[in-house]
């Protein structure tokens, strides 16, 4: 009789070495699937409805860095996330699937009748790498449209933006600018000591759900 359950991997010999943080271009073609099931059925269980969670592969297990962005008809309806791996990457997705749904400061808890109609994104990060600049005109230089999610870091304090939001602020300096002010800083700030780092996103949608009409209570 198997001592753990076939569907979750077993914990990491202790005295082997750790593996790398997940590379979120080396996860395979079902990991939206399993990332967005298990972000889903977490969801659903603390708010009472059954869903069967997908399986729990051995890639969960390694440390990963993860966001969960909750939307209904297009519009943000919560978004939690980590930008360090410091935790397996299935921990991370449960813990910000809770957090998106019911403790983004920004929303009420998300309520049973709007589960059906929310749709699930699970964005896997890459390390964080940091930018050298020289001025604020440099750093804006640096960046890539599209392709770069941002980390700033200003007097112990930090935010970041997603790739995702080169979508609603496609210039590079409107991206910077936007990010100081998610901050509580001017959109003009700016000092020797801001600190800048850069990751990439492997961003999964649920693969087949249908955001259905919220239910009336």
């Amino acid at each position: 009789m198997p001592l753990w359950p076939s569907t979750r991997p077993a914990p990491p010999d202790p005295s082997s070495p750790e593996p790398p943080p997940v590379d979120p271009l080396d996860l395979p073609e079902d990991a939206g699937r399993i990332l967005t099931g298990l972000a889903r059925s977490v969801i659903a269980a603390d708010l009472g409805v059954a869903v069967t969670p997908p399986e729990e592969p051995a890639w969960l297990a390694r440390r990963g860095a993860s966001f969960v962005t909750l939307t209904r008809a297009g519009v943000l309806r919560g978004c939690i996330g980590s930008t360090s791996a410091v935790r397996p990457l299935g921990d991370d997705v449960r813990i910000n699937a809770r957090g998106a749904a019911f403790r983004d400061p920004r929303f009420l808890p998300l309520q049973r009748r709007e589960l059906a109609a929310t749709e699930i994104e699970v964005s896997v990060l890459s390390a964080s790498t940091p930018i050298t600049w020289r001025n604020e005109a440099d750093a804006v230089r640096q960046l890539r449209p599209g392709i770069d999610g941002l980390v700033l870091e200003y007097a112990g304090r930090r935010a970041t933006f997603l790739p995702q939001v080169w979508a609603k602020l496609p210039g590079p300096a409107d991206f910077l600018s936007g990010l100081k002010r998610k901050l509580g800083l001017p959109a003009t700030f700016w000092a020797d000591d801001v600190r800048l780092s850069r990751y990439v996103v492997r961003a999964f949608h649920e693969p087949n759900h249908q955001a259905l009409p919220e239910e009336q209570s």
